[in-house]
């Protein structure tokens, strides 16, 4: 099919690297523009970008899609050339831009839109952590006809994921990524092959998945240990979880739930050893298996407690 591809991080690579293997005529690609990034703050490329290039593909990077907007001209001159090559359809994942109605209609079979996870449970910017913070058994990816509403469009066709309890956000990322590139095929075979069929989705069944606040790092020990052990592995990698010893900021990054002794103050240390660190919570403890100090590696706490003493200590 003539093919629009918009996105920009690594999550929609896939899916253009799906699309490029399977023989779609990719005749456009918009992504973000370059970003500062790394230690030099230089000018990056996003990842769809890279790929995009890699097959010489055609690459338009607009601050913004709306017309009528501060960036109107440049939106004018995309809405043109999309206008002028005619799509079958507009494939969109991650792009991180609005796409007015104006572009919405442009394609043929309109906009589809590959969401991770089983709409309308978590809409929104971050459906993949949320899921995990949750406690969420369950996710996977939608394939959605776009409208002006946020991920409000009838779902052309869903997959579902188990989410299991060695699951990070950034473990999740990966094979939902991998999901719905395959996903996507599927459906547009749908369309190719005239099958396609729209199930609306149910607006009271919505849930909204918050973008990811750098703010919400800071770990609660007086919660239950599996939302505390849940909200570990939503927030690893980005932004990560953060708890005090004393003065001292220290980042946990991997964590189960455990039993803990009846009556134990919150944040209180109970063990550590080459097991893990065993930090009482709300109701039940966790258990720490991989920390990182201000200016430190990553590491598993038994290296950890080698150089940082945390004998009958609390963590705040």
């Amino acid at each position: 099919m003539k093919t629009v591809f918009a996105g920009t991080p690594e999550f929609a690579a896939v899916a253009l690297d799906a699309l490029i293997r399977a023989g779609h005529r990719i005749e456009l690609v918009l992504t973000q523009p370059d970003r500062p990034a790394g230690r030099g703050m230089k000018l990056q490329p996003s990842a769809v970008k890279k790929l995009a290039l890699a097959h010489g593909l055609p690459v338009e990077q607009p601050l913004s899609l709306r017309l009528d907007g501060r960036h109107g001209d440049e939106a004018k001159k995309v809405h043109e050339r999309i206008a002028q090559i005619a799509p079958d359809v507009m494939v969109v994942v991650a792009y991180g831009l609005i796409l007015p109605k104006d572009f919405l209609s442009l394609p043929r079979h309109g906009c589809l839109n590959i969401h991770a996870s089983l709409l309308p449970r978590w809409r929104g910017a971050a459906p993949i952590q949320r899921a995990i913070e949750a406690g969420d058994s369950l996710t996977g990816v939608s394939i959605m006809q776009m409208e002006e509403g946020l991920d409000t469009g009838p779902v052309l066709v869903s997959a579902s994921l188990p989410i299991t309890q060695d699951c990070t956000a950034s473990v999740l990322h990966d094979r939902l990524a991998k999901m719905g590139g395959q996903l996507i095929l599927s459906a547009l075979q749908d369309i190719e092959q005239g099958r396609a069929s729209f199930t609306p989705q149910q607006d009271n069944d919505a849930i909204y998945a918050a973008k990811i606040r750098k703010e919400e790092a800071a770990l609660d020990f007086s919660q239950p240990c599996t939302a505390i052990a849940n909200k570990i592995r939503a927030f690893n990698p980005f932004p990560g979880c953060l708890a005090r010893y004393g003065d001292v900021p220290v980042k946990i990054w991997n964590a189960t739930a455990t039993d803990c002794p009846a009556g134990m103050k919150a944040g209180k240390i109970l063990s550590a050893d080459e097991n893990g660190i065993v930090v009482a919570c709300g109701q039940g403890a966790i258990r720490i298996h991989e920390l990182q100090k201000p200016g430190g590696k990553r590491l598993a706490a038994s290296e950890f407690i080698k150089g940082f003493s945390l004998e009958n200590g609390y963590f705040d």
